[in-house]
């Protein structure tokens, strides 16, 4: 069996890398907040029999948080897992997962012990079975129910202490976007429209990076393991300079409908799509979360947004420029912090000055602004797939910085960053459990790289020669057929060649012989008496 097989077939069999997994949502699990699941692989908890890992205690961080969000007890994300769970499993090694089931990232293998490096491409260096095959997984992920996963839909005080779990179904495609709903949602604080919006535990602080990073490379591992494609990577937009919504056709991810500019082309497959947690007011007015059912059509209108408030689109200036700040977080480490990189990539701040502005949305903002729809709401962004290319590029320049600069761990801020920000503190939502600053980081050391970020020979191998052998690889048939055909058809050729001057030979040979009989004839008949009749 090829190794492949052997990848699809042991990861198959493990339960991915995401909350809530279904192990985990039962009253029994909830009541006694212990999220250790058996690995099948040994039978065994967290794989214990196997050396994987073990059921331990949760111990979060006790430095304080900033002063953006006043309040304690409130909200089941404060000091995530223990609201949900305080006992997960600690996986060793390279393992990693819920269960310690699977390998850390850039990791494969039955032992995890096999290290290899994939290549984010820009989308339009793809070849075209590449495209297709990328918009053929975003469909196939958002038409598949997620095997393994649940999200909540209600608080955990709303459960009885657990008796009552409020978990229900989501495909994977829609579960990601449940995640970037349910980690930027604002704080219900009690009563109709009673809210704490100034709550954000991915967004407007340190974490914004390290988190979307996990979140991509999660992404990836579920259409790996939903496809058996463990070559997939994300593609990215590089953006810099653009004039439109480059991406924006209907071969990509959609263009613009004749009908209405607000929706997708009727020739796009993403036409058709539903979105879900699009509306935060209304759920903030029930009381209730986002329990992932349809809303509507993906909306975007590209460039039809509010030019004050983004006034052009990013330059290749723009991305100099704050790659140019050397400090990570400043100040109160919020969208106020001044020099600082993280907020001037984030967008609120300018990247001419690094100073923070109002009233403006400006680098990574500013494309979510720009796309006029869907993708403009924050808790509901994710509903486009131009998220994704979006992200993955924020996501190398965030990598650019971090190899200019090689800044020490210690510039991550350990305390005072708003909730859920600090260094030690976990990324929600997931279970396993990691933590902002761990992924402080390369990508080399999780093993993934951006094509325009490698060395001039192997840009060449990925953006140019690659394309065209995996296009020969995909005709490699025809060309056989086409050449045999060709050589058949050649030798037909050839041999009606050879025959005609074969025949053509012949008679002249037969001309040649029989030349002086004629000429006898011909002169006996004349009556001469030349040369060749006395002869």
């Amino acid at each position: 069996m090829s190794l492949p097989l052997l990848l699809f077939f042991f990861q198959f069999l493990s339960p991915s890398l995401q909350q809530f997994p279904r192990p985990c949502t039962t009253p029994d699990v909830l009541q006694s907040k212990r999220c250790c699941p058996v690995w099948p692989g040994d039978g065994s908890v967290c794989g214990s029999l196997s050396g994987r890992g073990f059921c331990q205690d949760v111990t979060v961080s006790d430095l304080p948080n900033g002063p953006q969000y006043p309040h304690s007890g409130l909200d089941d994300r404060e000091q995530w897992p223990l609201v949900f769970y305080n006992q997960t499993c600690q996986c060793a090694g390279n393992y990693m997962g819920f269960d310690c089931g699977e390998c850390k990232f850039g990791y494969f293998g039955a032992n995890c012990g096999e290290r290899q490096e994939s290549v984010r491409k820009n989308i339009f260096q793809l070849s075209v079975s590449e495209r297709q095959r990328f918009i053929s997984y975003l469909n196939l992920a958002k038409t598949t129910v997620s095997p393994d996963y649940m999200i909540v839909t209600g608080v955990y005080s709303q459960m009885n202490n657990g008796s009552t779990p409020m978990f229900t179904n989501i495909s994977v495609y829609d579960l990601f976007v449940w995640m970037h709903y349910y980690v930027s949602r604002d704080a219900l604080l009690g009563g109709p429209g009673n809210v704490w919006a100034d709550i954000d535990f991915a967004h407007e602080s340190a974490a914004f990076l390290p988190w979307h990073r996990v979140y991509l490379l999660f992404w990836e591992h579920e259409i790996r393991k939903l496809t058996g494609d463990f070559n997939f990577t994300i593609p990215y937009w590089d953006w810099r300079d653009a004039q439109d919504c480059q991406v924006c056709t209907d071969e990509l991810m959609g263009a613009r409908s004749p009908l209405n500019p607000n929706l997708i082309s009727p020739s796009s497959v993403f036409s058709s799509r539903k979105v879900i947690c699009s509306q935060p007011e209304d759920y903030n007015q029930r009381e209730v979360l986002c329990d992932g059912s349809p809303e509507g059509p993906l909306l975007r209108n590209p460039g039809n947004h509010d030019p004050n408030r983004v006034p052009r689109l990013l330059t290749s200036a723009d991305v100099e420029s704050v790659l140019s700040l050397t400090e990570y977080e400043t100040g109160l480490m919020d969208r106020r912090a001044n020099m600082s990189f993280r907020n001037a990539l984030e967008g609120f701040a300018s990247p001419e000055t690094g100073l923070a502005v109002t009233g403006q949305s400006l680098m990574h903002n500013s494309l979510h602004v720009f796309m006029n729809g869907s993708m403009s709401s924050v808790q509901g962004s994710a509903n486009d797939p131009i998220f994704l290319l979006h992200h993955a590029f924020i996501d190398s320049i965030f990598e650019q910085w971090l190899r200019r600069h090689q800044p020490p761990r210690t510039h991550y801020p350990t305390a005072n960053a708003p909730i859920g920000h600090n260094d030690g503190f976990y990324m929600v939502p997931f279970i396993p459990l990691y933590r902002n600053g761990d992924y402080f980081l390369s990508t080399k050391a999780l093993g993934y790289e951006y094509a325009y970020l490698q060395d001039p020979s192997q840009r060449f191998v990925q953006e140019f020669l690659t394309p065209y052998l995996e296009q020969a690889q995909q005709i490699w048939r025809w060309l056989l057929a086409a050449g045999l055909l060709g050589a058949a058809v050649a030798g037909i050729i050839a041999t009606i060649i050879t025959v005609a001057c074969r025949r053509r030979l012949k008679r002249r040979k037969s001309s040649a012989y029989g030349e002086r009989q004629p000429l006898l004839n011909s002169s006996e008949e004349e009556g001469s008496t030349s040369y060749q009749t006395t002869l």
